[in-house]
């Protein structure tokens, strides 16, 4: 009986492999592509400006001299030191955090009252939320002076009202109830309220639109009062929405500029960093000074987003996880 030795078989190759190899790198190829122009943009409009005025924000850049400000230019700590130590920084800093923190807060709770009231159907309901808009679309500049004018002291309709006229945004202290209140940084952080809270209803109101309703009408029938249906049922579904609507409203309120400026220009006692960085600008042609302000009120923003990340994005993630 014999038998047929069997031959080697010919390594095989592994085509498929290398066509998905392939495959992926066109793809990613496709993908690269797709995406470039949007790098491209936000490379030449946000992080090459950034660039410039931290360079800027290091070097004794003046208007008169800033075309000899360049890359290998003379880089020191003065900008930082002379701005810090000026009169009227730090207390500029807290008239923003105080605007920012009251006008945040302040919008957001007019945004969660108001969707609680317009969640219902009614009679006129979408006529109702549309006019709720009109503070957010309308232009800053002309809203801006509805209210100078309505507060105006001489022939202000609000004063109107009053046995004594208040000037609402040139008086920078007054006195409520025997206490001294800043009047004026108060009537700037009213605006910001009344102007923004727009931006918070819609938030609330498509998350309210978005909630069970099973679960209202499971505390309905457990005899849940309105009150505890809000703090038990509403508001577990609300915080977290609510958290991200701080955050984005804390950020652009701090960088807020031309509500401020074109309702008192930052005198009596509201003058905040972004007006006076402008301020640096326009009135000093100090480039550098004002970059240096810039970067520390950027700085503030980044501590405050580390926190944001920590405390509310990462719970989030470990959640889902």
């Amino acid at each position: 009986m014999t038998t047929t030795a069997s031959k080697p078989q010919a390594p095989q190759h592994r085509r498929p492999a290398r066509r998905g190899r392939t495959l992926r790198q066109q793809e990613e190829r496709a993908g690269l592509t797709l995406i470039s122009p949007t790098l491209i943009i936000t490379l030449v409009v946000v992080v090459l400006p950034l660039l410039w005025a931290i360079m800027l924000a290091f070097q004794d850049a003046r208007l008169i001299n800033i075309r000899r400000a360049g890359v290998f230019g003379h880089y020191t700590l003065e900008n930082f030191s002379y701005v810090m130590s000026e009169p009227g920084f730090w207390s500029s800093l807290v008239n923003t955090l105080v605007y920012t923190v009251a006008g945040t807060a302040l919008s957001i709770a007019l945004g969660l009252v108001t969707a609680l009231a317009l969640r219902d159907r009614f009679r006129g309901r979408t006529l109702v939320r549309a006019s709720i808009l009109i503070p957010y679309v309308a232009p800053v500049v002309a809203v801006a002076f509805l209210w100078e004018t309505m507060l105006n002291p001489q022939y202000g309709i609000v004063n109107t009202w009053l046995s004594e006229p208040i000037a609402f945004l040139t008086q920078a202290k007054g006195e409520f109830l025997g206490v001294q209140v800043p009047v004026a940084l108060l009537t700037v952080i009213a605006f910001e309220a009344w102007r923004y809270f727009p931006f918070a209803f819609l938030f609330i109101l498509a998350r309210l639109q978005a909630l069970p309703a099973e679960l209202d009408e499971a505390a309905v029938v457990d005899g849940a009062t309105p009150t505890q249906r809000f703090r038990y049922v509403i508001m577990p579904q609300l915080w977290r929405i609510i958290a991200l609507l701080s955050v984005l409203r804390f950020v652009f309120t701090f960088t807020k500029f031309d509500d401020v400026y074109l309702l008192t220009g930052g005198g009596a006692g509201t003058e905040v960093v972004s007006v006076r960085v402008y301020n640096f600008l326009t009135s000093r042609d100090d480039i550098g000074a004002s970059a240096a302000q810039a970067i520390v009120l950027a700085a503030f923003l980044v501590v405050f987003l580390a926190v944001y990340l920590r405390f509310f994005a990462g719970g989030e993630r470990n959640d889902q996880g």
